[in-house]
């Protein structure tokens, strides 16, 4: 009796050391995640997330609200946002009246406007980088000073003819 109540305190103190472990380790990992989370890239990271909803919002309106009526009229006053083909092969005024009747309809009006929605939105990511990338051009890489050491993998300057670590002759 005596050896499985000292067997039943071994195996409860091996699980309460496995338990500090496991909250010892759920600490660094909210640490990690702290000092994750406080470096600057997450802060300009949300910030460029927060910029670009708000620029897409910009970019909606520009299409629906200027774009696509510009387009309407050139395609002869014809809102293309509510062009759509009914899948029941039946007739309906609007594209609110068929999905009121809740019948299966392809929109493609509105998938052309957010097919215009996205161009304009990658055309402008696309001239952001461009100079982006101008104004962080940087010259070429410098010139190496060392060399390693085929041996000892060790860094020797370019002028050594053996290694000061493991005196291999070098090429």
């Amino acid at each position: 009796m005596r050896d499985v109540t000292e067997k039943g305190l071994q195996k409860a103190k091996e699980l309460e050391k496995g338990l500090e472990m496991g909250v010892g380790k759920g600490l660094n990992f909210l640490k990690e995640f702290k000092k994750f989370a406080s470096r600057g890239n997450v802060i300009d990271l949300a910030i460029g997330v927060v910029i670009g909803a708000a620029f897409g919002k910009i970019v909606t309106s520009l299409v629906s609200d200027l774009i696509m009526p510009s387009i309407s009229l050139v395609a002869g006053k014809v809102d293309l946002a509510k062009l759509f083909i009914a899948l029941d092969h039946k007739s309906y005024a609007t594209l609110e009246a068929a999905k009121a009747a809740k019948a299966p309809v392809l929109a493609y009006g509105s998938f052309l406007q957010s097919v215009v929605d996205f161009l304009i939105v990658a055309f402008v990511i696309f001239v952001v980088v461009r100079q982006l990338n101008r104004f962080t051009k940087q010259g070429p890489p410098p010139t190496p000073t060392t060399k390693e050491c085929p041996q000892c993998l060790s860094n020797v300057p370019l002028q050594a003819t053996r290694c000061a670590y493991c005196t291999q002759p070098l090429a």
